[in-house]
């Protein structure tokens, strides 16, 4: 009875939770931060591929909605205002993914600032608490940029250009001659008042479509000039993302 109360105890005992060890000597230490270091490269590339899917995407849809519209005269100009639509709900989807990215790069830009340089060509003036952001962020994971910085940073990047040429084609297909039902070809657009009688959108006469199409394009022209230099990963160095 005795034997098998003791049996009991010692399998509770080997159930109950412990803490992994931690590393005793320099060398152990080492080889779990290559280790990390290994881990945290593989989670950035991945969020990093994530970030250039969704601009392939974007570009795809630019080529793709271009030749739709541009094709033949008779398209109608709405396709490229659709096409500008589906690039914002891609900017959007970018710019979340980037915030993910953004934390994983820190934490290996961190790594490679405070151990691998220092490592490297040691300096006096580094400071003796580099890793101390790291395990803040391993404790409690946060967003280092907000939503709003992370769609300035990707529209400025890449986007602005897409919606570039969305636009001068659009501004194209709104003054240049259309086919008429007839099959003639009229002549280029004289004035603001055929420009917006073409820029129509169903019900929606033109002005208020011209409207919405400037103050959108002046949103994302300020949102291109915001810029806070010296500020994350950009303090470091010009090598970014």
């Amino acid at each position: 009875m005795s034997h098998e109360f003791s049996t009991i105890s010692l399998s509770r005992d080997n159930l109950e939770p412990k803490s992994p060890p931690l590393p005793a000597n320099g060398a152990e230490t080492i080889t779990l931060l290559v280790h990390y270091y290994r881990g945290e490269m593989a989670r950035m590339a991945g969020w990093r591929d994530r970030i250039d899917r969704t601009s392939n995407w974007a570009i795809t849809v630019v080529a793709a909605l271009l030749s739709v519209s541009l094709s033949t005269s008779s398209s109608h100009h709405g396709v490229l205002l659709f096409a500008m639509l589906l690039v914002t709900l891609l900017l959007l989807i970018e710019a979340r993914r980037y915030r993910f990215f953004d934390v994983y790069r820190a934490r290996v830009r961190q790594l490679e600032r405070g151990y691998f340089a220092q490592m490297l060509s040691p300096q006096s003036t580094m400071p003796l608490n580099w890793a101390a952001p790291i395990a803040q962020s391993l404790r409690k994971p946060a967003f280092l940029m907000p939503y709003r910085e992370a769609i300035c940073r990707r529209l400025r990047r890449n986007y602005c250009w897409m919606y570039l040429i969305l636009l001068l084609a659009w501004a194209l297909k709104i003054t240049s001659a259309k086919l008429q039902g007839d099959g003639l070809e009229t002549a280029s657009v004289p004035s603001w008042t055929d420009v917006a009688a073409n820029a129509a959108l169903g019900p929606l006469s033109g002005w208020p479509v011209l409207l919405a199409v400037v103050v959108f394009y002046g949103v994302m022209l300020y949102a291109c000039l915001q810029r806070r230099p010296g500020d994350g990963e950009l303090a470091h160095g010009d090598v970014h993302v």
